[in-house]
């Protein structure tokens, strides 16, 4: 029964994934709208100029708005307090404004023509980019959803989730462990707040006290910068050493001790993720072993492609934060 359990959830996943893939292609927009992938690039490095913070926020915002909904740009809609954007998992996500400024700008070339859903994961591609992280074809042709509801948000992976919980999570999304650790490991740009830190630091159960899975070296730092019933607000690096470039010192550093999200260091917890950090490590992993950018590219186009709609169904919305 088992066996049977886990060949039907194999097929579901495998099944679920290909639908979404034969639904979009890359230079979708060839056609109706040439330089949308072109304008969306212009202004994400136009904002990133004036705001060094908003490559991480842009790809984060790409993660949140796939995994509620699927990647239907539901978390831009603006439609009063019940709107999916004001959850709680969804605490800190930003860059909207460069969606809306985005936007805007297609709508004066294009109107009508190109989703708000296919701008976020554009606009996480630049993003990476602009982090000197890899280059990659996106796959277009995303509408709109017309739902949005702060409630759907509930089962967003957590920082505070086991290891379990993450894995089982991603599952449902018709993610893998290794997309787990590689869609973690975006963690590679950007800051957390000291909210996030503060039952790891002080709190960790069971027992109290801090994480046992900290590096004795680091854990100092960590209650310096986040000291007890301090302000919740300061923002620490996630990747130590190396927080404004895309590369794979977050799973070294997760390998080492000195990961800052409970959730990054939990991945070194279970066997098949830790083989999967330990796999960017192997002695003649750069020749002949697999390339993090790669897996990295393949695992976020594989999310992008999560509960797309497309065809007649959704809409193309005129303004990101309404329905038509």
């Amino acid at each position: 029964m088992k066996t049977m359990a886990l060949v039907f959830l194999l097929l579901l996943s495998v099944s679920f994934i290909g639908i979404s893939q034969g639904q979009l292609k890359v230079g979708f927009y060839s056609n109706t709208c040439p330089d949308a992938e072109s304008i969306v690039s212009g202004v994400v490095r136009n904002a990133a100029q004036s705001n060094s913070h908003i490559p991480p926020v842009l790809l984060r915002l790409h993660f949140h708005d796939c995994f509620v909904e699927g990647c239907d740009s539901s978390i831009l809609i603006e439609n009063g307090p019940n709107a999916e954007r004001h959850a709680f998992s969804h605490q800190g996500v930003g860059g909207f404004e460069v969606i809306d400024q985005a936007k805007a700008q297609l709508e004066a070339m294009c109107p009508g023509v190109v989703s708000c859903a296919d701008i976020i994961a554009l606009a996480a591609r630049e993003a990476i980019a602009l982090a000197n992280g890899p280059s990659y074809e996106v796959p277009t042709g995303r509408r709109d959803g017309r739902v949005s509801d702060v409630s759907l948000a509930n089962n967003m992976p957590d920082i505070s989730n086991s290891i379990q919980q993450l894995k089982a999570k991603f599952l449902q999304k018709g993610l893998s462990e290794k997309d787990l650790v590689l869609l973690s490991s975006a963690h590679t740009i950007g800051t957390t707040a000291c909210f996030f830190m503060t039952d790891r630091l002080y709190n960790f159960s069971p027992g109290g006290g801090s994480d046992p899975a900290i590096n004795p070296e680091f854990l100092p730092q960590l209650l310096s910068v986040c000291p007890q019933n301090g302000d919740v607000n300061v923002r620490l690096p996630i990747d130590r050493g190396s927080e404004q470039t895309f590369d794979n010192q977050i799973l070294e550093n997760i390998r080492n001790g000195f990961a800052v999200l409970k959730s990054d260091a939990r991945l070194y917890e279970d066997e098949t993720t830790r083989n999967v950090v330990d796999s960017y490590f192997r002695l003649l992993n750069p020749i002949f072993g697999t390339s993090f950018e790669a897996d990295f590219v393949e695992s976020i186009v594989k999310m992008g492609q999560i509960g797309v709609k497309t065809g007649s169904q959704g809409e193309i919305r005129r303004v990101c934060t309404a329905f038509n």
